[in-house]
């Protein structure tokens, strides 16, 4: 098996975001289930765009859909903590994007997670994709690693 990359360093993400782990976050085994991770991920890239003015979730004629993410995990994460999750952009294409997304525990140093988020730009009706215009554009460079 190939070596591990190391995590990203905090200095490395661009915007943060708190995030509160809840009771119902944590499995049966003590700590957070591994599919909260990902909708974190879903959270804080949809916060990240709506404050950047970008996605109208409601009523916007396009949308992003995910085609693609992951996670890779360095320590578990139980309630009650608070999640740092910061984010920048990897790679932008013509309609997609590729978010890199950082889950530091309050104060930690080392991510506790760290993962990856595709989104497709689409039309809201025909799902189609459709190219970012130039306000996308300075939302995704403004947070780029």
């Amino acid at each position: 098996m190939a070596e591990r990359a190391p995590f990203r360093l905090r200095s490395d993400y661009r915007t943060w975001r708190s995030i509160s782990t809840r009771w119902m976050d944590n499995d049966a085994y003590g700590h957070v289930n591994n599919t909260v991770y990902y909708s974190w991920f879903d959270t804080v890239v949809n916060g990240y765009l709506v404050d950047a003015g970008v996605l109208d979730i409601a009523g916007g004629a396009t949308i992003c859909v995910v085609v693609e993410t992951g996670c890779r995990y360095a320590r578990s994460v139980t309630f009650p903590q608070t999640i740092e999750a910061g984010v920048r952009v990897g790679e932008v294409g013509t309609s997609s994007v590729c978010y890199q997304v950082g889950l530091f525990i309050a104060g930690e140093t080392v991510a506790a997670a760290e993962g990856f988020f595709v989104h497709v730009h689409v039309d809201r009706v025909t799902r189609r994709p459709v190219p970012f215009t130039p306000a996308w554009r300075t939302a995704l460079a403004t947070i780029a690693g």
